[in-house]
């Protein structure tokens, strides 16, 4: 192992934090399992300053961060639907735009040729307040505070208008892109 691999450790030690979240949620231990959620998302700050600061970076680093950071959060999302502590419309919209971003980057990547992952500046707003969504609903289902209904039903309407409005922005410029290589 060398220093340059950490960022990369790092993002294999935050896939190995999913299952440990998804079990204290199946158990209702919503305090512990904000607890994980709040590691991993240190991590992935983390593994990405080093990352940057000491130019580690590399493919499979790029590749494999943001799969840690949607399989943590979408399965995280799954499982509060399944919970009944967020609408099951939201989590379909959410993995929606997830399956397509996917999907087109591997379409991408078989039909037009290698690319660089660079999310958007409004794909990292919504990945932030998806972030913030899932910790308001685990503070509040862990009981460190109360919120309102109103206020975690607005919060899920305006997470669907990013996750959408980052969907479409996925779609336009990846097709602009993949319009002007062929």
């Amino acid at each position: 192992m060398q220093a340059k691999d950490i960022p990369n450790i790092i993002t294999v030690l935050r896939f190995l934090m999913v299952p440990p979240t998804l079990l204290l949620l199946l158990e209702e231990r919503y305090t512990l399992a904000l607890l994980i959620f709040a590691i991993a998302g240190l991590s992935d700050g983390i593994d990405g300053y080093l990352a940057k600061r000491y130019h580690w970076t590399s493919r499979i680093g790029a590749i494999m961060d943001p799969l840690a950071d949607k399989l943590l959060l979408d399965s995280t999302f799954l499982m509060l639907a399944w919970l009944g502590d967020l609408p099951l419309w939201l989590v379909i919209a959410i993995l929606f735009r997830d399956g397509v971003i996917v999907a087109g980057g591997v379409a991408y990547h078989f039909l037009i040729g290698r690319y660089e992952m660079a999310p958007s500046r409004i794909s990292k707003f919504t990945t932030f307040s998806q972030i913030m969504l899932v910790i308001l609903v685990l503070a509040v289902h862990g009981g460190l505070f109360f919120l309102p209904e109103w206020v975690l039903e607005s919060t899920e309407v305006a997470v669907l208008l990013l996750t959408l409005a980052s969907g479409l922005d996925y779609i336009w410029s990846w097709g602009k892109r993949a319009l002007q290589s062929a």
